[in-house]
């Protein structure tokens, strides 16, 4: 099974951007931290814009900044805002003539919902700030600085 890297990779930039949110740092910055290309970063947070969890200015001096404060930004707002299903598998039909995906449905699809609920119950008692709280705490342990991650 393939693992979808988005909300990870996701939740990376917006911890280096909550670490200085007084500081714009443009998609170029912030590919270097996921070490992708500045085009799949704005391809990936431009749901996040939408959603106000960050913004964007342009020219000089411009980039990207957190909407809120981290401490208001919870992991499930975070997921909804990329579209992304958290769950290994999904009970959506794409075959509906097919015998075996409606066996597969009706009985994972109950398992499914629950386990959704209770996923997104979870992410949305954890916020940026916890996950940046936790960051700043393993690397002034090692005496790193956040800026060589």
């Amino acid at each position: 099974m393939k693992r979808n890297s988005r909300l990870s990779s996701t939740l990376h930039i917006l911890v280096h951007m909550a670490e200085k949110p007084e500081h714009a740092l443009t998609s170029e910055q912030l590919a270097t931290f996921i070490h992708t290309n500045p085009v799949v970063v704005r391809r990936t947070i431009a749901g996040l814009r939408d959603a106000g969890i960050v913004t964007s200015s342009r020219g000089h001096g411009g980039g990207w900044l957190l909407g809120r404060a981290p401490e208001n930004i919870s992991l499930a707002e975070i997921s909804t805002a990329l579209g992304e299903t958290l769950l290994p598998f999904s009970t959506a039909p794409e075959s509906p003539g097919c015998l075996v995906e409606q066996a597969v449905i009706a009985v994972l699809d109950d398992f499914r919902v629950a386990a959704e609920k209770l996923l997104a119950e979870k992410l949305s008692r954890i916020t940026l700030a916890d996950l940046t709280a936790d960051f700043r705490r393993r690397y002034d342990l090692i005496g790193v600085s956040s800026h060589a991650v």
